[in-house]
């Protein structure tokens, strides 16, 4: 079980709430997901970001790998040129993808998404995997037995290669996603570290809703931030398709109909209660308006400790190819 502790938010507008990070930034508390199958058409994220900053969203997650950042960038700059945002107004979060991990490609990547979002700088960088991937065009570099090709690199080195884009200034905020307590604490512990970890971005939500590890996170002045945290797309090269639909749960939607809300915001404000930063993701624009409501209520403690006993420990992503792997993300292990 999570400690309750109310996060020590700061009003942006009247819409959104922040929280503090250790480096002295703030991250809004609600952030918009960008991620999309491959079979959803690239201009979607531009429309959905678009509407989704206009219906108060300033926290816009996307990632190297989701190769949609030129449509997500021209969704902002189209947001700012308008005059509904400044840049200042929205935090931006890419990733650094797992093709990219030896210190010379670090900073390659960023200057990679900085050119396609022509943005100056992001807000958050992340490690978006512990594991490492073979170097080369390919995203997902595989062999002949269709398995990954396997890179080995110190992720520590690689955080000292993050170090450097957060000192450079194409980065104001560095952090981890899919890490462990083990990696966590081996990048914490690292001899000459300059800049912990501010967050990590983990598959969170009512069925695995990470206690041990936002405890432990919290201890540090890590920030947890969900994503999949109204379970999940359930995209066939990720997710176990027998898992259950976190959406259709009964205590979710017994929960919805008392509040007059929807499951989704039922799921989203738990974690916000819990002092998580959440991410929601829809291409739908009723949703993604929709999803602003969760600021307008709120659960109460006995309803939370029903929410806490939903937890089944069920993983919705999980790469099976990265398995043997000593760095394997998405290990039962916290």
């Amino acid at each position: 079980m999570g400690r309750r502790s109310p996060l020590s938010v700061e009003a942006m507008n009247s819409k959104q709430q922040t929280v503090r990070l250790s480096d002295g930034h703030f991250i809004p508390i609600l952030g918009f997901g960008t991620y999309a199958p491959q079979e959803v058409p690239k201009r979607k994220a531009t429309e959905a970001t678009k509407i989704a900053i206009e219906a108060g969203f300033r926290h816009i997650d996307s990632a190297a790998m989701y190769q949609n950042e030129e449509e997500v960038g021209l969704a902002i700059r189209s947001k700012i040129e308008d005059g509904t945002v400044k840049r200042e107004d929205i935090f931006y979060t890419t990733k650094l993808w797992v093709t990219f991990h030896r210190p010379e490609l670090v900073q390659v990547c960023l200057e990679q998404s900085l050119k396609k979002l022509q943005l100056e700088y992001v807000d958050l960088y992340l490690i978006h995997f512990p594991t490492s991937l073979m170097p080369g065009e390919n995203y997902f570099p595989r062999n002949e037995d269709g398995k990954f090709i396997l890179d080995t690199v110190d992720f520590c080195a690689t955080w000292e290669a993050m170090e450097k884009c957060k000192d450079a200034g194409l980065t104001k905020s560095i952090g981890v996603s899919n890490f462990n307590r083990r990696q966590l604490e081996k990048i914490l512990n690292k001899p000459g570290l300059k800049y912990k970890p501010v967050c990590n971005q983990v598959e969170c939500h009512p069925y695995l809703n990470q206690g041990k590890l936002l405890d432990f996170c919290k201890s540090k002045d890590i920030v947890l931030v969900a994503y999949s945290a109204l379970g999940s797309h359930r995209e066939k090269q990720w997710v176990d398709q027998t898992s259950p639909i976190l959406l259709d749960d009964p205590v979710l939607g017994s929960m919805a109909k008392k509040y007059k809300r929807t499951p989704a915001l039922i799921a989203l404000r738990y974690q916000l209660q819990r002092g998580v930063v959440v991410l929601a993701k829809s291409f739908t624009e009723q949703r993604i308006k929709e999803n602003m409501q969760v600021f307008e209520f709120q659960l109460t403690p006995e309803d939370m400790n029903v929410l806490d006993g939903l937890n089944k420990n069920i993983r919705y992503i999980a790469a099976s190819d990265f398995k043997g792997h000593p760095d394997f993300p998405f290990g039962d292990e916290y």
